[in-house]
């Protein structure tokens, strides 16, 4: 995924989580833009802190601007919670993600699929007659590391999860895919202290078949790229660079 128009601009405060105020790197100029991300992202978002911004004006938009990229220390660190579900699709259809436990190959797929009471990101059909389903989550944050997911409660996130569960259950295959959105990552895991009930809904899934896959990607401040697999690790401490 690259972005069509990237102007550099430096934080300057985060009003709600919808939006930010940034000043542009090249005019000096103060802008009001759209932040692609509900999360705290807190780390992150520090005064002066160097931004991508994409420019998409419309007359149809609030801002013309969108926050989707925050460089940290050396490392970007992509932002825009649009983008993960992409990247696993396209990912899945040119296998760069591969699916474990699987006898055949995806022949059909759908994004947005309603099961129950969710709709998980994608559904998939093999050769071999198997179907799954994949719950796709981008994770943003870092330390020393060391990724972990979530930076915030989610009780959507899970809902999910107990769903997934709910579905190899009923024979289907279910995967829980973390999007790493950034490219220097030791391990993935879940941030257990900011929502322990998360944490052991995920480790219950894992017992009861979910599959848990990473993959990390390779960022700049205009481009994001999937990149490879990375461990997953329920075990792995994780400390909240916020705390």
């Amino acid at each position: 995924m690259k972005y069509s128009n990237i102007q550099l601009a430096h934080f300057i405060e985060r009003p709600n989580r919808f939006i930010a105020h940034c000043c542009l790197e090249a005019t000096g100029e103060q802008v009001i833009v759209h932040v692609k991300n509900t999360g705290r992202s807190k780390e992150l978002l520090v005064p002066e802190v160097l931004v991508a911004l994409n420019y998409q004006p419309s007359p149809k938009r609030k801002t013309d601007y969108d926050l989707i990229a925050v460089k940290k220390g050396e490392m970007w660190i992509n932002i825009d919670s649009q983008i993960p579900n992409s990247l696993a699709a396209e990912g899945l259809l040119q296998k760069k993600i591969v699916l474990p436990n699987l006898i055949g190959e995806i022949i059909f797929m759908k994004r947005e699929y309603r099961y129950g009471n969710s709709k998980f990101d994608i559904y998939f059909e093999t050769d071999f007659g198997e179907k799954g389903f994949v719950e796709v989550k981008g994770m943003t944050l870092e330390n020393n590391g060391i990724g972990a997911f979530p930076d915030a409660p989610t009780l959507r996130g899970k809902k999910h999860v107990l769903e997934l569960t709910e579905a190899v259950a009923a024979g289907y295959h279910s995967y829980l895919l973390f999007i790493v959105q950034f490219s220097k990552i030791k391990a993935a895991t879940i941030h257990k202290a900011m929502q322990p009930d998360f944490f052991q809904a995920v480790m219950q899934a894992k017992q009861d078949g979910v599959t848990i896959l990473a993959y990390n990607c390779e960022v700049d401040e205009s481009m994001i790229e999937l990149k490879g697999e990375v461990s997953f690790d329920l075990a792995q401490a994780f400390i909240d660079p916020n705390l």
